[in-house]
């Protein structure tokens, strides 16, 4: 066998890896897109194999949201959402006639191929423990998305075929360290169970609403009290806030809401105890418990509200 026909089938056996890669990512944008949207009222229902609501649960907590305000809401499936664009891009510029092994970017692109897909499998594992310990529930689409995720990593080890492993070794092990300290650090910075003081007086109590209610506010405020829809919150907690934040003060006066806090003024931690409340804030809704804040148009989905859901 000639010289030749040995780095002909070499090159042929490095196609396979990027094309499962490729096909990876593509399931893993369909995944985190479809997230993504329902998160932002694009989609009006997400069907989730496995536990009844678990899928909710999970994706309405408090790690399931990156950034949250009144102007805009980044949920954390937006980040892998262009974590598999990205690995699809590069796998395709590598697919590329015109960049061959031998050229010094196409090794630059498997590198950052491989730390990418090092990094979110180490941010999966992660989070795959956060669904597991903290929110006790199951997702099946976060499941799906570790799966893709680990693979990937796999696959651009064996695709890469780099030369040095020692220092693929390490630089992944610099990687990982970064990725699962900053992850920690982010995780326990939303854990709604980690009292925060946000208020600092010593009444212990939630800090004042400082926005505006609209027509529409106040009237889903007085349909979710109506149906005897409760807000479950504790004066610490500075997710509580937000959510309370996008009703504004005039709506919140017309919520139900339960102190969970023990040592919060007019509590009732022993209802909430009875209740399994967990996180905060949670809302209750047809005797089913949802943790996390969430946007006033899905809380009004979640509710079957049929007024002017025009909130902004």
């Amino acid at each position: 066998m000639s010289l030749n026909t040995i780095k002909i089938k070499n090159e042929k056996n490095l196609k396979w890896p990027k094309l499962i890669i490729a096909i990876l990512s593509t399931i893993g944008i369909a995944d985190t897109g479809s997230i993504t949207l329902k998160n932002w009222g694009l989609f009006n229902s997400l069907s989730c194999p496995g536990v009844n609501k678990g899928c909710d649960a999970v994706l309405n907590s408090p790690w399931g949201t990156l950034i949250k305000n009144d102007q805009f809401n980044i949920p954390l499936s937006f980040a892998g959402l262009l974590t598999y664009s990205t690995i699809l891009f590069i796998v395709l510029i590598l697919s590329l006639k015109f960049i061959t092994p031998k050229q010094k970017i196409y090794k630059n692109f498997w590198w950052l191929l491989y730390l990418i897909s090092c990094g979110s499998s180490v941010f999966s594992i992660l989070l795959m423990c956060i669904m597991i310990i903290k929110i006790k529930s199951f997702c099946f689409f976060c499941l799906l998305s570790a799966i893709l995720s680990f693979s990937i990593f796999i696959l651009t080890i064996i695709g890469a075929r780099f030369d040095n492993r020692e220092t693929m070794f390490y630089r992944g092990l610099i990687v990982a360290f970064v990725v699962l300290m900053g992850g920690l650090i982010w995780s326990n910075q939303v854990d709604p169970s980690r009292a925060n003081e946000i208020n600092l007086s010593n009444e212990r109590v939630s800090p004042a609403i400082t926005t505006v209610s609209s027509k529409e506010k106040i009237n889903f405020a007085k349909f979710l009290n109506e149906n005897n829809i409760v807000m479950y919150s504790a004066y610490w907690c500075p997710h509580c806030h937000d959510q309370k934040q996008l009703f504004g003060k005039k709506a919140v006066e017309n919520l139900k809401i339960v102190e969970c806090a023990k040592d919060g003024k007019n509590n009732n931690y022993k209802l909430c105890q009875e209740k399994g409340i967990e996180g905060f804030p949670s809302w209750e809704i047809d005797n089913e418990i949802y943790s996390g804040t969430v946007s006033l148009n899905e809380l009004a989905n979640m509710t079957n509200y049929d007024g002017d859901i025009n909130f902004e």
